[in-house]
């Protein structure tokens, strides 16, 4: 593996940065910083070594794009290891095909942006790669690597994935779609530990700084507000400060979620608009909670035994000590 402190950063003029990430850096007066940091080794228009190896040793993928209505939907597709491939530092090839199920089926096509996530929960490394659909057909995808990076390993719970070897294809159920949240769907949420959100950016002026972005989100089971069967309200940790989700997000509010239930592996999708609550009381009294993001949904897909893995038991992360859940909160208002 090299030594990552001989690798090259981010060498172009231009920020590595859109203008709704860098609106949200300067308004927390983190920009001149982050930038420092970004272009000496945090974003690169290129994989290194172990970020080509890393994706190649996962069992299964995050994806983030916009359908052809412009909505963000995140999904997750699973493979052996081995069947995500870099034949070169600025290429990324998928063995695998967007999943029937999914909102982003039959939506995506050359030129598509796509930010894609390699995740291990057992040590918390996260790696992010964003750039656009060069070739894609029944069988895989390939992409053209336009940033790579890594994240902090914060709040994030640790699970073995074990995959299941020859799952029937018809042991896969899709429910109705519905635009409000079914009493499953509320149990789902109010135990969720993760879930994984989908953004884009898109700008008529920069062509150049399109994209889109799906990210990980954590906390304890509880974390995540059910207002009404329409409504969810969830806090924003201390994180990297790149703030590429929340930067999209501020541009552009239409927003995807993901959850995956560890149990029975079924996948939630919701998709919705995201409005972000920058202070006030209510943030004050949830403990480690720096913003909240209010999302209001209008679609929603449940997707009965999705996924080919099994997951161990959950041991969750010690950042969690540092955060609260809305029960805590409501009894600080």
């Amino acid at each position: 593996m090299p030594n990552t402190s001989m690798l090259r950063g981010w060498t172009a003029k231009e920020s590595p940065f859109h203008a709704g990430e860098l609106a949200v850096q300067d308004r927390l007066g983190v920009r001149e910083r982050i930038d420092a940091i970004a272009r000496k080794a945090g974003i690169r228009d290129y994989m290194p070594d172990q970020h080509c190896q890393f994706f190649a040793e996962r069992p299964f993928l995050l994806i983030g794009a916009a359908d052809a209505a412009g909505q963000p939907w995140p999904t997750v597709l699973a493979g052996q290891p081995g069947f995500i491939t870099t034949p070169d530092e600025r290429t990324l090839h998928v063995a695998a095909t967007i999943p029937p199920h999914s909102p982003l089926h039959g939506q995506l096509r050359a030129g598509s942006f796509v930010g894609l996530l390699g995740i291990q929960f057992t040590t918390g490394r996260r790696n992010r790669v964003n750039g656009a659909i060069t070739a894609i057909d029944d069988n895989s995808l390939t992409m053209a690597v336009r940033q790579s990076f890594g994240n902090c390993r914060k709040y994030i719970q640790a699970r073995e994935p074990s995959p299941i070897k020859d799952k029937a294809p018809d042991s896969i159920r899709r429910l109705p779609d519905t635009d409000r949240l079914s009493k499953d769907d509320q149990g789902l949420l109010s135990r969720a530990d993760t879930f994984f959100i989908a953004s884009a950016y898109f700008s008529e002026q920069d062509q150049t700084a399109q994209g889109a972005d799906v990210s990980h989100r954590g906390g304890r089971p509880g974390f995540i507000r059910i207002d009404d069967d329409q409504t969810l309200t969830f806090p924003d940790f201390t994180g990297n400060f790149l703030f590429n989700t929340i930067g999209n997000l501020v541009r552009n509010p239409r927003a995807g979620l993901l959850f995956i239930d560890f149990d029975s592996s079924d996948l939630l999708y919701l998709a919705g608009d995201a409005h972000i609550i920058w202070d006030g009381p209510e943030v004050s009294a949830f403990t480690g909670a720096q913003r909240l993001i209010q999302f209001h949904l209008h679609t929603v897909r449940r997707i009965a035994n999705a996924l080919p893995i099994h997951w161990s038991p959950v041991r969750y992360s010690e950042q969690l000590t540092g955060t609260g859940s809305w029960q805590e909160s409501a009894g600080a208002l």
